[in-house]
């Protein structure tokens, strides 16, 4: 309460002494006031109208039809707790005490419990499984089963339902949606982590997959799904540089701008399995795209996975499967069945998008960089082992492998609840590198950035940083490429690939790192390219830091390379870099 609104109350009745002692966090037997008083007035509404105008209040109207002959009292509205009378229980299904990675009081989970005793299930939420299709009849999917967000792509009709084959090979849509949305308290299998969500599927993967296809599947009724997943991409051989063309591109843009009433639709997406091939991430234009966030996928005991991929663009982790040893995933099964082994990045990504439901259900006016926001705040990276977590420059940690940690499902809800938008992004753009410059074993380049500092278009705080390099190289899988904040943090753009012999080098491809998220982007950035050979070089260290270059080697790019940095996003999509901003 303002001090002066108490001085008019005391004006006004000559009631009320009131000391007001005001505590930043109040402890349970405390009192929390509110800006909202009660007053007892006499002379009916007109003259309540009246003392309001004339003492800076808004009157909002009798609270009983009592009639009111004179000023009885007033009184300050206490903000009382309040508990809904339901009793939480635990699923009765009957695989729900198999799904280790949904509540585990032994271990690290992904608190899905916290969200659903918050009373946070991902009712209202539509989510759709971008994939080979989804089994709509299945026991467990059937009562959350959305035609409105499905589609078959293939064949061009509605029914999204998979072609069954004899080896199953269309059971991977089924799987995923299962996840998010496996029917609770059923008697079937076990759950989704957001089971009272609309499912729907997209049959686009079992036949011939152009830009038309992908872009048709991204952009399917935007106004009415909230969150797309897709656990795919380019062929994750460890050679492969590839993303969205022409009309997907169009798709993702178009999504996070028009989509879902404006606020964008929200992509999720797995980080890919080459990791037995030492692929980077940063090589799929996917999983490296500013507009999906990005999952990766940590082991039962919270191990980095043999599949799993390492790069600067995965936001966070959620679990899957690990060695012979550990658990991996239940869910919806193809043939009306139930299996407790779906595995790698693609079973990471859906859970996600689960969570994901369930804090949009908590605040449906969240956007899509507002999601991206909680997910950097609420994930932990305790309880994941990898030797490359480091400290970025507001002091959170980070790691090529995980991102932010694993995401937190109760501590998401209860965040996004009460979050205030980022608000819309600024865009400014600063050339770091636009003459040619030849890379002997190493190039080390800084330039001071000032953010368009004194400019309507100021940056303040990143959110993503973007730099797309154009090359021409013999081996491009010897390129290790970093980027040094201002503020120290170094984000491995490329790690060496030992398997990408290609001599095509990269065509305005763009590198992304989510490491810098909210530091000051103003200061002296460093962008640094080595070429690593194999011999003396430990492939298996792939993300750990400064990559060393044997002296011996000089192998020299075979034209100019040419590095642009600029901040935010232009629509227009012609820049070579971008950094983004709250």
């Amino acid at each position: 309460l303002h001090p002066r609104q108490t001085d008019r109350l005391g004006t006004l009745l000559g009631l009320l002494s009131l000391a007001l002692e005001f505590t930043s966090e109040p402890t349970a037997a405390e009192e929390v006031y509110t800006n909202t008083w009660a007053v007892h007035i006499e002379g009916g509404p007109q003259e309540a109208d009246r003392i309001s105008r004339k003492h800076g209040f808004i009157n909002h109207g009798n609270v009983s039809s009592t009639a009111v002959d004179s000023v009885r009292w007033a009184e300050q509205q206490v903000s009382r707790r309040r508990k809904k009378r339901d009793v939480y229980t635990e699923p009765s299904d009957p695989k729900f005490p198999q799904q280790w990675y949904l509540s585990n009081p032994s271990q690290a989970d992904l608190n899905a419990k916290g969200a659903w005793s918050q009373g946070y299930t991902g009712r209202g939420v539509v989510v759709t499984i971008l994939d080979d299709g989804i089994e709509k009849d299945h026991p467990d999917l059937a009562t959350n089963y959305d035609p409105e967000a499905s589609y078959d792509v293939n064949d061009g009709d509605s029914d999204p339902q998979p072609r069954y084959t004899q080896r199953n090979e269309n059971r991977h849509g089924t799987r995923c949606a299962g996840e998010v949305a496996a029917a609770a308290n059923n008697n079937v299998c076990g759950v989704g982590v957001a089971y009272n969500t609309k499912i729907g599927g997209v049959r686009m993967l079992d036949g011939e997959v152009t830009d038309m296809v992908e872009a048709h599947s991204l952009s399917l009724n935007s106004q009415h799904i909230h969150i797309y997943s897709a656990s795919w991409g380019p062929e994750d051989d460890g050679k492969t540089v590839d993303g969205p063309a022409k009309l997907a591109k169009e798709a993702f843009l178009r999504g996070v701008t028009e989509g879902r009433g404006r606020l964008g639709s929200i992509f999720v997406w797995a980080s890919g399995n080459g990791g037995r091939e030492k692929d980077s991430c940063n090589c799929d234009g996917y999983t490296n795209s500013i507009y999906t966030l990005s999952i990766s996928s940590t082991t039962q005991y919270g191990m980095v996975p043999w599949y799993s991929e390492a790069c600067s663009s995965t936001l966070a982790t959620t679990f899957s499967s690990g060695n012979p040893n550990e658990k991996q995933i239940v869910t919806t099964d193809l043939r009306q069945k139930c299996t407790d082994s779906h595995t790698g990045t693609s079973a990471s990504a859906p859970l996600a998008a689960g969570i994901i439901a369930l804090a949009l259900e908590a605040n449906m006016n969240l956007t899509w960089r507002d999601m991206q926001h909680l997910v950097v705040r609420t994930s932990h990276p305790a309880h994941l082992s990898t030797d490359d977590w480091s400290t970025n420059g507001v002091g959170r940690r980070v790691s090529h492998s995980y991102g932010y940690g694993l995401l937190d499902a109760g501590a998401m809800v209860a965040l996004a609840q009460n979050w205030t938008s980022v608000g819309p992004q600024h865009q400014c753009v600063l050339t770091m590198l636009s003459e040619p410059r030849d890379i002997s074993s190493r190039l080390l380049f800084s330039k001071t950035l000032d953010a368009c500092w004194g400019k309507p278009e100021y940056v303040s705080s990143l959110e993503h940083v973007q730099a797309r390099l154009t090359l021409s190289y013999n081996h491009r899988g010897n390129l290790a490429i970093h980027l040094i904040s201002p503020l120290g943090t170094r984000s491995t753009l490329l790690a060496p690939r030992p398997k990408d012999y290609s001599s095509e080098g990269f065509n305005d491809w763009a590198f992304m790192t989510t490491h810098s998220w909210d530091e000051d982007p103003r200061g002296e950035w460093t962008l640094e390219i080595e070429n690593v050979s194999e011999q003396g070089h430990d492939y298996g260290n792939r993300t750990s830091g400064y990559l060393h270059t044997p002296p011996h080697i000089h192998q020299r790019l075979s034209a100019p390379l040419f590095f642009l940095l600029s901040l935010l996003l232009t629509p227009e999509g012609a820049l070579l870099a971008y950094v983004y901003i709250v």
